[in-house]
C-alpha cells in the first residue's frame, strides 16, 4: 500500500535505519493514513536507545521531550517529531503515567502497550504494516477495541474511557462489546484523572458528528465528572410539548446545533435545572418554572469543574440563562437583543432556540420554529443597516453630552441610556442634531 509520508519522516526513518536500527511510524499518524485522513502528527518508535538517537541527529535541534520514557523530539524542516524507544511499561499507581519503563529491541512488545488496537499499528520506510493485533481490520470495520485486556487498559489510564468515547463520536466508530463492558465497569476511574485533561476529551468528543449515539449509550460515563447530570438522565417529561424525556431531549438538542463547542455545551447543559425545578398540576402536567435561572448556576459550576476557560464559560452560562425566553418579531424588541447580548451571541441564542424546538414536539413547535427564521432574518438586516442597537452606536457620546451642559459623572451615562432606550423604541432617530435637541430639552427638567 502506497502512502503519503513527507520528507522530513522519511529523512529520520532513513537516517535511524542507515544506523542499523528499527524505525516505524506508529499511533496516531498511521490510524490516520488508513483511514484516508491527514495526519496532524507524525510519531516514530525505534530500536534505537534514546542516546543512540540523540546521536544519529547530532546536527539537528534536539528537544528532550521525556527522555526518562525515551521519547525526544527532533526537528526537522521546522516540523518536530517525536521518536520513542521501543519499551514496555511498568504498573500505573497514579492511574496516569507507567511507574517505570523498560526498553525493549522488539516491535510487538511495544504495540502491546498501546489503548487501542488501531493505534497499535506500525507503518516502515517502505510502507509494509506491522499489525500484530489486527488494528487494520478494525479500521475498516469501524471497530474500537483495547489491545490485550479491556479492564486492563482502563485501570493503567483512565483518561482511556474518555478517548474511547471521543474516538467513536468522532470517527463514527462502534466500541466492540467487551471494550465497552469494560468502559461502564471501569468509568469510576476517571477521578484520577485531572480536571484539565478529562477537558480536552469531553470538548472533541462534543462536536463529533456522531456525538449522539456516545451520549446515548455512555451517560453513566459523564456522570462520573459531572454528577450533576444524574437527575437529567431519568428525567420524566410528562408535557404536551416534549415528546421525550430530559435526557433524549437533550440529545436532539446537542444533534440539531452544528459542530460548535459552545453551542454543543449550551444544548447539553440548558436544562440541568430542571429535575429541581419540577412540579405537577392538576391534570398531572408536568412544569419546570425558573429552570433557566438554576440551568444557568448549576452550568457555572460544572464548567469551573472541568477548568473551561471564562469567555467560555460566561458565552455558555449566559446562553442557558436565556434559551427560554421569548422574542417578540419586532425590529425594537430585536434592536433591544442585539444591543444586550451583542450579535455573536444574540444570533447564537437563535441557534440555541432552534436546537431546543427541534427536541420537542414538531408540530407544538414548527410555528415557533418558522418564527425564528423571521427574527434572524429582521435580525440580520438589523446588523446590515448599522441600525443602533448599543451605546457604541449612538450618534451622540459622552463628551456630546457634557458639552451640552450635563455635569460629569453618573449623570452622562444615565442620559446616554435614556436616548439609547428612545432610539430603540422609535421614539427618536438616530441622528446627533435630533439627540442633542432632546438633551437640550430636557436640561431645565434636570435644573429643577
Amino acid at each position: 500500500m502506497k502512502f503519503e509520508i513527507p520528507s522530513g519522516a522519511r529523512h529520520i526513518l532513513q537516517t535511524l535505519s542507515d544506523a542499523g536500527y528499527e524505525a516505524y511510524l506508529v499511533g496516531g499518524c498511521v490510524r490516520d493514513l488508513l483511514r484516508r485522513v491527514d495526519p496532524h502528527d507524525w510519531d516514530i518508535c525505534t530500536s534505537a536507545r534514546p542516546e543512540d538517537t540523540e546521536s544519529c541527529f547530532a546536527g539537528h535541534r534536539i528537544i528532550e521531550t521525556g527522555l526518562k520514557h525515551g521519547t525526544i523530539t527532533v526537528l526537522e524542516d521546522g516540523e518536530p517529531y517525536e521518536i520513542t524507544t521501543y519499551r514496555t511499561e511498568g504498573p500505573y499507581s497514579d492511574s496516569r503515567r507507567p511507574d517505570f519503563v523498560n526498553f525493549v529491541s522488539d516491535l510487538e512488545a511495544d504495540l502491546a502497550r498501546r489503548d487501542f488496537t488501531m493505534n497499535a499499528i506500525a507503518i516502515g520506510l517502505d510502507g509494509s504494516l506491522r499489525d500484530p493485533f489486527g488494528g487494520e481490520t478494525d479500521i475498516k470495520a469501524g471497530l474500537i477495541r483495547c489491545v490485550g485486556e479491556p479492564a486492563q487498559r482502563f485501570r493503567e489510564d483512565g483518561l482511556r474511557v474518555m478517548r474511547a468515547l471521543r474516538f467513536g463520536a468522532v470517527f463514527g466508530y462502534k466500541l466492540e462489546e467487551e471494550t465497552a463492558q469494560a468502559i461502564h465497569k471501569n468509568r469510576h476511574m476517571l477521578e484520577h484523572v485531572a480536571a484539565e485533561r478529562i477537558n480536552v476529551e469531553l470538548c472533541k468528543l462534543l462536536v463529533g458528528s456522531k456525538v449522539g449515539d456516545i451520549l446515548r449509550q455512555y451517560p453513566d460515563v459523564l456522570c462520573e465528572f459531572w454528577p450533576e447530570l444524574k437527575p437529567l438522565v431519568t428525567l420524566k417529561q410528562n408535557n404536551p410539548w416534549h415528546c421525550w424525556g430530559g435526557w433524549e431531549h437533550t440529545i436532539h438538542a446537542v444533534e440539531a446545533t452544528p459542530a460548535d463547542l459552545t453551542l454543543r455545551l449550551t444544548m447539553l447543559l440548558h436544562d440541568i435545572g430542571k429535575p429541581s425545578c419540577k412540579s405537577t398540576d392538576e391534570n398531572g402536567v408536568d412544569h419546570f418554572y425558573g429552570h433557566p435561572a438554576i440551568s444557568a448556576k448549576l452550568s457555572d459550576q460544572m464548567l469551573r469543574t472541568l477548568k473551561f476557560d471564562n469567555k467560555t464559560r460566561e458565552r455558555v452560562v449566559t446562553l442557558v440563562e436565556y434559551h427560554d425566553i421569548q422574542i417578540p418579531c419586532r425590529d425594537r424588541s430585536i434592536r433591544k437583543w442585539l444591543g444586550r447580548l451583542g450579535p455573536e451571541t444574540f444570533f447564537q441564542l437563535l441557534e440555541v432556540k432552534r436546537a431546543d424546538g427541534m427536541g420537542q414536539a414538531y408540530e407544538l413547535v414548527k410555528d415557533r420554529l418558522a418564527q425564528l427564521e423571521k427574527i434572524k432574518a429582521k435580525a440580520e438586516e438589523i446588523v446590515a443597516q448599522g441600525q443602533c442597537f448599543s451605546l457604541k452606536d449612538l450618534a451622540v457620546n459622552g463628551r456630546d453630552v457634557i458639552a451640552a451642559g450635563i455635569a460629569p459623572g453618573p449623570e452622562v451615562g444615565r442620559v446616554l441610556n435614556g436616548l439609547l432606550e428612545q432610539v430603540l423604541n422609535g421614539l427618536v432617530p438616530n441622528n446627533r442634531e435630533a439627540l442633542l435637541s432632546l438633551i437640550a430639552d430636557e436640561q431645565p427638567n434636570q435644573s429643577n
